[in-house]
């Protein structure tokens, strides 16, 4: 199964506004392995970036001046992510600017939603975490995700950060290693479980001793004492238990009208 975790940084937050994607960072994994392979471009929106955008991410319009277009690098998205299923948090944001994107181009129009299919990563942890907070952020701390170098966002970064979230999130994997090679992870030793099985043993019934049953004799003498219908112990014969040696005696069926009394 091959899935690539993806995400964007914009210049504002609205596509129908004409907003533009400024960086795409995916991720690849394959069988919820991380592969190694990524896709990252920083892009030149050929627009102005809204002051809130860029207290997120921190990318200025003279830092992409000199980066390629949309238009210039689409191929190499499309060939990467293509037939894979897409992780994305709050999936609905980053398809809406890739599509607005693809919009954009001349020839067969083309979206996200046709090439490939979409789970979003945001969804899935409100349904695993109803009423709490599902942030990139929170789940990281909630998974033991090292966020650290996160002080601002980034594409590739981010999308780092949601695979390991996302295997965690979703089972786990062993010897996760953001950027190790496909094929390097060391198989899981293969274990076989067998069944206990104890050999038979007698069983062991210690008898009380000479002094514990002067003991329970007193014990009874003093509930004889204190009952006025007398002791309903004493009344009882035992039985030995069939069948087991040294097994203590059992009493016989209690005599009507003896249930309760002490």
């Amino acid at each position: 199964m091959r899935q690539i975790v993806l995400d964007t940084e914009t210049t504002g937050l609205e596509p129908t506004l004409g907003h533009r994607v400024i960086e795409i960072g995916c991720v690849e994994l394959v069988n919820r392995r991380v592969t190694g392979r990524r896709f990252h471009r920083y892009l030149n929106p050929e627009r102005e970036i809204d002051e809130g955008a860029l207290a997120v991410h921190g990318l200025t319009r003279s830092d992409l001046e000199r980066e390629p277009r949309f238009a210039e690098v689409v191929e190499d998205l499309l060939a990467f992510i293509t037939g894979a299923e897409l992780v994305i948090h709050n999936a609905a944001f980053d398809v809406a600017f890739l599509d607005a994107e693809l919009a954009r181009l001349p020839g067969e129009p083309r979206t996200v939603g046709m090439l490939c299919q979409v789970l979003d990563s945001l969804a899935l942890a409100r349904e695993m975490h109803p009423g709490q907070r599902n942030s990139l952020d929170a789940l990281c701390k909630r998974y033991g995700v090292d966020n650290s170098r996160r002080e601002l966002h980034g594409a590739l970064l981010d999308a780092q950060l949601l695979a390991e979230v996302y295997l965690a999130m979703t089972g786990g994997q062993g010897a996760l290693a953001l950027g190790q090679a496909a094929g390097t992870a060391r198989a899981a030793e293969t274990r076989t479980v067998r069944a206990l099985v104890r050999p038979p043993a007698p069983l062991l019934v210690a008898r009380a001793s000479e002094a514990e049953r002067g003991a329970h004799e007193a014990f009874l003498d003093l509930i004889e004492k204190k009952a006025q219908g007398g002791c309903v112990w004493r009344t009882l014969e035992p039985v030995a238990a069939p069948g087991v040696v040294g097994a203590p005696a059992e009493p016989a069926a209690v005599p009507a009208g003896a249930a309760g009394k002490t």
